[in-house]
């Protein structure tokens, strides 16, 4: 007869914030994702509907899991997320303005245990745990999406800062006096380009300040993303690939900025971006190269995740679970 003790095994909960929506799992301890779902964040310009949505569709998954006593907690990873005080605080890409007790707020719903992080962070612990980072004790994890995160690892733990806000590295200023960062107000960071709204922003300014034939310029100014942008430059579109040239070339400068500070064995990026291949990765080891001095050249590898995007993120949120005592 099989042995009953699996089935009463805990398990923890992974959920990833992210500026559009939220993905959220049951995950089991050695990484096997076995219920995920998802809901919009941006829907919800109050906290408060969006923890009643959250609750409601994560709620389903726990039951078929075997119930709230079989879940040993929650990991939450979230932008400006403080893994010191459980609270997201100013973050650019969320509805919800301010400093938000969320660890708390999902505490008094779920009635579980919640600890939280950078979202940033959170896919670093997956990585390290579960991905291309295995073995590694020095690290950054680069997420591309709608804005840039990043978490660094160093001697095999994750960097919080005094304050819990370290590896911000996309609000870095990679362009003095540049591109206006709408939701923090700073000319010139990292996220402003190596976003997907980056991508968008870069590819709206060649299209108005360039002649360069595009199949872009057919499009709507407002119809224009950064996937759209993907799909020319994979057809062969001049212009499109020029957007990714350009992208490259900020991203490749600001790591090896991250790598003189740092001196990472890899930098792995992970995100929307990343599926354009080498149309974004070959600039950006180019451009990283050619701005290392030489004690560094040719040492840090630039990988891509290889956990599935939906996956990463929700495996190390839930990590943190695991160390809930």
């Amino acid at each position: 007869m099989a042995s009953s003790k699996s089935a009463l095994d805990p398990l923890a909960i992974g959920i990833d914030i992210g500026g559009t929506g939220t993905k959220f799992g049951i995950v089991d301890h050695v990484g096997n994702v076995l219920f995920s779902g998802s809901i919009s964040t941006k829907k919800h310009p109050q906290v408060e509907t969006f923890i009643d949505d959250l609750y409601n569709n994560v709620k389903i998954l726990i039951d078929k899991a075997g119930g709230t006593g079989r879940m040993k907690g929650i990991g939450v990873g979230a932008p400006n997320g403080n893994f010191y005080t459980g609270t997201v605080e100013y973050a650019p890409n969320l509805p919800w303005k301010g400093v938000i007790p969320l660890a708390k707020l999902l505490e008094d719903k779920f009635k579980l245990n919640v600890t939280l992080t950078n979202d940033a962070n959170a896919a670093a612990e997956g990585e390290m745990i579960y991905g291309a980072a295995q073995g590694m004790k020095d690290f950054i994890m680069i997420t591309l999406g709608t804005g840039v995160g990043s978490g660094i690892v160093a001697n095999g733990k994750l960097i919080y800062g005094h304050d819990g806000f370290a590896g911000e590295l996309g609000h870095t200023i990679v362009i003095p006096d540049g591109r206006m960062h709408e939701g923090t107000g700073k000319k010139g960071s990292l996220e402003s380009y190596a976003s997907a709204t980056g991508v968008r922003l870069t590819t709206l300014e060649m299209l108005k300040n360039t002649n360069t034939p595009s199949t872009l310029r057919k499009i709507p100014a407002e119809q224009i993303d950064s996937k759209k942008v993907y799909e020319a430059a994979i057809a062969g579109d001049e212009l499109a690939k020029n957007v990714y040239e350009f992208t490259g070339k900020i991203l490749g400068l600001a790591l090896a900025n991250a790598v003189m500070f740092s001196s990472p064995e890899a930098i792995i990026l992970f995100g929307g971006l990343t599926k354009a291949g080498e149309l974004i990765l070959k600039p950006t080891r180019e451009h990283m190269e050619a701005n290392l001095i030489k004690v560094f050249q040719n040492k840090v590898k630039i990988l891509v995740s290889h956990l599935k995007e939906s996956d990463a993120a929700i495996l190390g949120a839930s990590a943190l679970a695991w160390e809930i005592a």
